[in-house]
């Protein structure tokens, strides 16, 4: 491909990428990781398929009818959405995929490689990889992976000239990816790295990425998202909170009210020794979403709990859903029979906390007055204790009670609305589980859905 066309069609890092893959005969580990919407799955799908090529070559040079090649993911759905969707609209093709998800993809004159799908998000991937031999692997999301698949992902790799991809947004600074693999503390020529940032996609609109990162929360949120930082988060979790800005009087929101349209719903924390909560949220047609209700209340059975729920159905709409924490399934089930409409809750507490982070970040989470008026309101309390553990990237797990709630009803809406799922709860274990964002291991900590897929 001529100069001129090659940077037309690819950025400068991109370039880079393309050139260590077709001239770079010594590496066997490519990282590419950094920064959102930088470039890093477009020009990995060209790399996945000049190495499904390779493959197919060595194959043929060795006198091989049926090579394979591994396609790894966290899960079935995110291979499909991030690599295979990717593929076939940027090359127009289409996959005949097999009973087990597997397909083939044929170059002329060469054998057909077979690309078998490996789930990584958890030790059961273990299973699948043992016993293959293959030509080599991308792995997609590789810091979300289970690192003992990685490692049999890579052993698996052993025919000659085997290669493996990965692509992968940062993570904490500890992360084995980076220390083993990225940080190379034995020079390796064999492993070799890319960093993205933002601003290496050149292709994109100057105003969506000013707009990005006007909106991308602070701190750990941005370095990683913007800059593809391996950090972790210092001080307050929701440090762009502003009293000015982010608490509205009550007047201002009934008048809001009787103007708008609103969607209310329930987050629920359960707890006896700790505390438990109940938050109301309200959103409206202009990306706003408000806290107008928060009970938080210490040593109260779940009797009680049914009754504040059904407290607020009356006041609220009969139909309003809770999004209630897994950790305490025979409460779920009361408020299922007491006909209360309640939903387990989504509980990747990261993806939850950016959730609420880019909402206080860009002026659209309000909390009312009247609740942080309330003497025993414990919502800014948390707020302002609500602070990152420098060694897990994630938020300290004390007094957090009321921040669950309100992360848990936000994020599970927000869940729904992007998948499209009805709202049958005897379907989300399934829908959950099949989207790779559970795990069925429990946590004493925190819940018996493990939602820490790393």
């Amino acid at each position: 491909m001529k100069a001129t066309a090659m940077n037309n069609l690819f950025t400068a890092k991109q370039v880079h990428v393309l050139d260590q893959e077709l001239n770079n005969p010594d590496w066997r580990l490519m990282i590419n990781y950094g920064a959102v919407r930088a470039g890093k799955t477009f020009v990995d799908n060209f790399v996945f398929l000049y190495e499904v090529r390779h493959a197919a070559e060595v194959a043929k040079r060795l006198g091989k009818k049926h090579p394979q090649y591994i396609l790894a993911g966290v899960s079935s759905k995110s291979i499909e959405d991030n690599i295979l969707t990717e593929i076939m609209e940027t090359f127009g093709l289409s996959f005949k995929f097999d009973q087990y998800g597997s397909f083939k993809i044929t170059f002329p004159h060469l054998p057909g490689v077979k690309v078998v799908k490996i789930h990584t998000g958890s030790i059961s991937g273990l299973g699948a990889v043992r016993g293959m031999t293959a030509y080599g692997a991308y792995v997609n999301e590789a810091s979300l992976a289970n690192e003992q698949v990685f490692n049999e992902i890579r052993n698996r790799c052993n025919m000659p000239g085997a290669r493996v991809v990965c692509d992968t947004n940062p993570d904490v600074p500890t992360h084995w990816l980076k220390v083993k693999y990225i940080d190379n503390p034995n020079n390796s020529k064999t492993i070799i790295s890319n960093h993205f940032v933002i601003d290496d996609n050149t292709f994109l609109d100057p105003a969506y990425v000013q707009a990005l990162k006007s909106d991308t929360p602070s701190g750990m949120f941005s370095d990683r998202a913007l800059r593809g930082l391996w950090v972790a988060g210092e001080g307050l979790v929701y440090a762009d909170f502003d009293k000015s800005k982010n608490i509205i009087k009550l007047d201002d929101y009934d008048h809001i009210k009787n103007e708008r349209h609103l969607t209310y719903y329930a987050g629920v924390d359960w707890g006896f020794e700790h505390k438990g909560v109940i938050v109301v949220m309200a959103d409206d047609e202009d990306g706003n979403t408000y806290l107008i209700e928060e009970h938080t209340r210490q040593h109260k059975d779940i009797d009680y709990w049914v009754k504040v729920a059904k407290e607020y159905r009356v006041k609220y709409g009969w139909n309003m859903p809770f999004y209630a924490d897994s950790a305490r399934p025979e409460y779920v089930d009361r408020f299922r029979n007491e006909n209360l409409n309640v939903f387990n809750a989504y509980k990747i507490r990261l993806t939850g906390v950016e959730v609420i982070a880019t909402l206080i970040k860009t002026g659209h989470f309000l909390c009312l007055d009247s609740v942080v008026d309330d003497d025993k309101s414990k919502f800014l309390d948390e707020l302002y204790q609500y602070i990152w553990d420098e060694k897990s990237g994630e938020p300290v797990k004390e007094n957090d009670d009321v921040m669950d709630s309100i992360r848990y009803a936000k994020a599970t809406k927000q869940w729904y609305e992007k998948h499209h799922e009805e709202d049958n709860f005897e379907q989300q274990d399934t829908i959950l589980s099949n989207s790779g964002v559970i795990s069925f291991e429990t946590s004493e900590d925190d819940n018996p859905w493990n939602m820490d897929l790393r």
